[in-house]
């Protein structure tokens, strides 16, 4: 246990905007030199900065909303309205990572016609997508991305407008992530609560399965035979 590292904070912020076929995301990649997630794509976010915390007097929920607001600004030229940013999740990165991050996911919507910039530096290049044309390109093998992301840009799918998306975000609950790593016939599981493997670490050993699965190329995300207590990630 001693060997734990201790989650940093941090906030990431999907930026939303309506298209001619439906909701889109900007997608940033990540410089492939980078530690972290060189050469992913991903949402805008970072670490939250002792000033923001200090700005927000101490919550922490007000501290993750400043710092997704200025991660996006800094790594897009985009800056989201605090009021309008609806949190989806909580996610806790597994002890296994030698880095970790406790981090707050909101999405927020910008104005269509907004230009993006993008530093050259952390960031190498940007997309706006379809949200569903992401989902589908990660599930092609062609959108290389973290379990968060893949798993979010789901759950937002379901959406066909930015309105929509928030009358309907804003009142569920943000679900609490806190996944668990395990390896099964030698592909990456990341288990979920409700998982039969979730408690042990265990993911070959059968029973409900709430998991995510690398299959080399893509994540697979898998809820079966779940306890009803443990809702999909992904919405109904």
């Amino acid at each position: 246990m001693a060997d734990i590292s201790e989650p940093r904070s941090a906030s990431t912020v999907v930026l939303l905007r309506d298209g001619k076929t439906g909701l889109e995301t900007l997608m940033l990649k990540r410089n492939k030199a980078l530690q972290f997630a060189g050469g992913f794509w991903v949402f805008p976010g970072g670490a939250i900065d002792k000033d923001e915390v200090e700005k927000a007097g101490g919550d922490m929920n007000e501290a993750a909303r400043l710092a997704a607001a200025r991660e996006a600004e800094e790594e897009s030229g985009l800056r989201p309205q605090l009021e309008n940013m609806v949190q989806l999740s909580h996610w806790t990165t597994p002890v296994a990572e030698p880095r970790r991050f406790y981090t707050w996911i909101y999405a927020a919507p910008v104005a269509s016609d907004d230009e993006v910039q993008i530093d050259g530096g952390e960031i190498h290049d940007s997309n706006w997508m379809g949200v569903s044309e992401a989902v589908a390109a990660h599930e092609a093998g062609d959108l290389n991305v973290l379990p968060p992301t893949y798993i979010t840009l789901c759950n937002l799918s379901r959406y066909s407008t930015v309105s929509d998306m928030v009358t309907a975000e804003q009142s569920i609950p943000p679900d609490e992530v806190f996944p668990v790593f395990a390896s099964v016939n030698e592909q990456m599981v990341v288990m979920f609560r409700g998982d039969a493997g979730y408690d042990s670490g265990d993911g070959g050993g059968g029973g409900a399965q709430h998991r995510a699965i690398y299959d080399g190329t893509r994540w697979v995300y898998v809820h079966e035979g779940v306890d009803p207590a443990y809702r999909s990630l992904i919405g109904d």
